[in-house]
């Protein structure tokens, strides 16, 4: 009886309710992103089978309403205490057509997961970005990218695109019709409805031969410019206080499949690690033990069907700051990145990531109007990214950079207006479409300030 009334007595509200109490109460499940850098608890997590439900769900819901796909931005956009929506069980392949070689895909397919399907019909993407975890809705409304200087952002294949607005409706948009909804929805950071499909132009399957070679990081720079132009697809890392780096082209190729030896690149990090953990206070010895070690590296050469080819697996986690920079700021901005990080951040260990990027026409396109350099910087995921990062930014900004909207920044929407030339017409779209901003969560009402109820998210 003691027992039982110490319970009753210590028992947080609710817990002593009665069985039917309980189960009115619906159970509140949190959200976090794949780097634990953004988290929430919002009030439902839904996860609608069929077009229709998810429909009645946006026309019923009373707050905000944020899509979710795989969960690889580290930026605020998806936290709300409202509901959260996964189009995982709206996924694949719907249709295709074997003489435009255009295709629709439901919105929540992983890219990771298209590709055979594709192949099956007698297609491939153009290209794909380096981790296909993330759906194909969240690459087009963040403007995800591979690498290419001539090959635009995913969002440059979109021919055409179905979304749910706010009022629960279907609304299906291309070049010719709705097309002012379409040029802002081919970008929107979920911001004008919920995306359901996709149709895009592809191109016939093509397999590509993966050259990976280890350089001193002078010689990369000597040469980037060149080998992004000579090459189909080309990025390169430079791996900090080794005075080394690495370049990764990849060519259309007829050459049967096959494979060297591949150095593991999940524990390449975790070497890096270590190395830092051993040597950060000898940044000196550090680049000497890197370096010679880093030299005798063999090249590696993969041949494979394209989208077997250019992800890799992501094992372990980090956060990411990346900026698109006009193509001929990149390689001056780069060298000042490695100044500051070599004098001011002996705790970093992650390689820098430099890719190409074709200039596009698209309204939120960090690419708009102009061909690319993109540069990305990471933190361990346990680690504090803030004050590195913002040792970083100012050097991105100098040099008229654009942040993945995907990624890390601290940019307000003053900046982003004057970086954006068609800023107020993505904005007016918005507002007609979403009077009431109940797409808007916090971050997205900061940036497009006046909508009804989405600062309340």
């Amino acid at each position: 009886m003691l027992t039982a009334l110490v319970a009753a007595a210590l028992a947080p509200p609710g817990l002593l309710a009665s069985p039917g109490a309980q189960a009115a109460q619906p159970r509140r499940l949190p959200w976090r992103n794949w780097s634990d850098s953004q988290q929430c608890l919002p009030e439902a997590r839904v996860a609608p089978a069929t077009v229709a439900e998810l429909q009645e769900l946006v026309a019923g819901a009373s707050g905000v309403v944020r899509a979710v796909g795989a969960g690889h931005s580290f930026s605020p956009l998806v936290p709300t205490d409202g509901t959260i929506v996964s189009l995982s069980r709206l996924s694949g392949l719907l249709g295709h057509d074997p003489q435009t070689l255009q295709a629709s895909l439901w919105a929540g397919s992983r890219l990771g997961d298209i590709g055979a399907p594709l192949e099956a019909a007698g297609q491939a993407l153009v290209n794909m970005p380096d981790i296909d975890e993330q759906t194909l809705a969240g690459c087009v409304s963040t403007a995800t990218h591979g690498t290419g200087a001539a090959i635009g952002c995913m969002s440059t294949f979109i021919e055409g695109l179905q979304l749910v607005d706010a009022r629960g409706e279907l609304v299906d948009c291309d070049h010719q019709h709705n097309p002012e909804l379409f040029e802002a929805a081919r970008v929107s950071l979920g911001a004008l409805g919920i995306v359901t499909q996709l149709r895009l132009q592809n191109v016939a399957p093509y397999r590509l031969r993966r050259e990976t070679v280890w350089m001193e990081f002078d010689e990369i720079l000597a040469n980037a410019g060149n080998m992004a132009d000579r090459h189909r697809n080309f990025e390169f890392y430079y791996v900090p206080f080794s005075g080394m780096g690495f370049t990764d082209a990849h060519d259309i190729t007829d050459e049967a499949v096959s494979s060297t030896d591949k150095l593991d690149g999940n524990e390449g990090v975790r070497d890096l690690q270590t190395a830092r953990d051993w040597l950060q206070d000898w940044p000196r010895l550090r680049e000497l033990v890197l370096g010679s070690y880093m030299k005798t590296l063999p090249d590696e050469v993969t041949v494979e069907n394209s989208w077997k080819n250019y992800a890799s697996e992501r094992n372990v986690r980090f956060n990411e700051m990346e900026y698109h920079l006009p193509r001929e700021n990149g390689i001056p901005a780069l060298r000042e990145i490695r100044k500051v990080v070599e004098t001011q951040h002996p705790e970093v260990f992650f390689p820098i990531e430099v890719r190409y990027v074709a200039a596009d026409d698209i309204w939120l396109s960090p690419f708009c109007q102009r061909d690319t350099c993109s540069i990305a910087v990471h933190r361990y995921f346990e680690d504090d990214y803030k004050p590195y990062f913002a040792s970083i930014e100012p050097i991105f900004r100098k040099y008229h950079g654009r942040p993945h909207w995907g990624k890390l920044n601290t940019l307000q929407p003053a900046d982003l207006r004057r970086l954006y030339p068609r800023w107020d017409d993505f904005a007016a779209v918005r507002r007609e479409v979403d009077p009431q901003g109940r797409f808007l969560n916090p971050y997205l009402a900061g940036l497009f300030p006046g909508a009804g109820r989405g600062g309340a998210a």
